[in-house]
């Protein structure tokens, strides 16, 4: 491989092995507290909740892949995560201002935050997806987008189930329901909730929300820009090498 694949694929396994690592102490004490409170919500405010998300979750995956241009010509590895990077920073930049917006509203505009942010991170998705030459109009490659999200914004142990099956991707979509309604969203919408609810409460605090806000959403796209590459860099790699632990 050149130079560059040889430094994007220690990145990668660099990257699998912090997610194959054993959970912190302090995020398993943590996990382990949202699941006894949510044990304490009832199953039919879950079941709203799951259904709010489903609606919004569809709604932008399959609005837009109309708003977003057809797949990109081939082009070096190299070359499309250069125009990823680039991508990346329009959508860090208007998921900052959204936070700061929302944050200086208080509790109200806070809850706002969550559909404006969770369009902004799927958009972006899509947009990465068509650099790197896949084609969004296709189911399958809506739920890949689907499990990037979930990698990026899961428990420790729940990251290790999924990367297991985005690095066999091919093997594994021809498993997959051929409706999207199949799709597990509870399980979807538990572990956002969760991941989220540790890492943006304060932004409903007044006077310091609207930071928050920012430096919250600046880090969560980021975060999550740096797991699709990697995920993407999965498919890339995956025929060429047998990729290490």
């Amino acid at each position: 491989m050149e130079a560059y694949e040889d430094k994007v694929f220690h990145e990668m396994c660099l990257w699998k092995a912090r997610i194959q690592r054993t959970p912190a102490g302090g995020s398993r004490l943590a996990k382990s507290l949202q699941n006894k409170i949510n044990a304490f919500i009832p199953e039919k405010v879950h079941w709203l909740i799951t259904l709010t998300i489903e609606k919004m979750v569809k709604a932008v995956l399959f609005g837009s892949m109309y708003t977003i241009g057809a797949k990109k010509k081939e082009r070096s590895l190299q070359l499309k995560e250069a125009y990823v990077k680039r991508t990346a920073r329009h959508y860090k930049n208007a998921a900052t201002l959204e936070g700061v917006i929302t944050g200086a509203g208080g509790i109200l505009m806070g809850f706002a935050d969550f559909p404006a942010f969770l369009a902004i991170k799927l958009k972006m998705l899509f947009e990465i997806a068509t650099i790197y030459g896949y084609d969004v109009k296709d189911y399958k490659e809506r739920l890949f987008i689907l499990y990037v999200f979930k990698i990026a914004f899961s428990s420790q142990p729940k990251r290790q189930e999924i990367v297991k099956k985005l690095e066999n991707w091919e093997k594994y979509s021809q498993t997959l329901p051929e409706e999207v309604a199949n799709f597990d969203w509870k399980d979807f919408q538990l572990e956002y909730r969760d991941y989220l609810d540790l890492a943006k409460m304060a932004q409903l605090l007044p006077i310091i929300g609207a930071a928050v806000g920012a430096v919250a959403n600046n880090k969560l796209t980021h975060q999550l820009l740096l797991n699709a590459m990697n995920c993407y860099r999965l498919r890339y790699f995956s025929p060429i090498k047998q990729l290490s632990p």
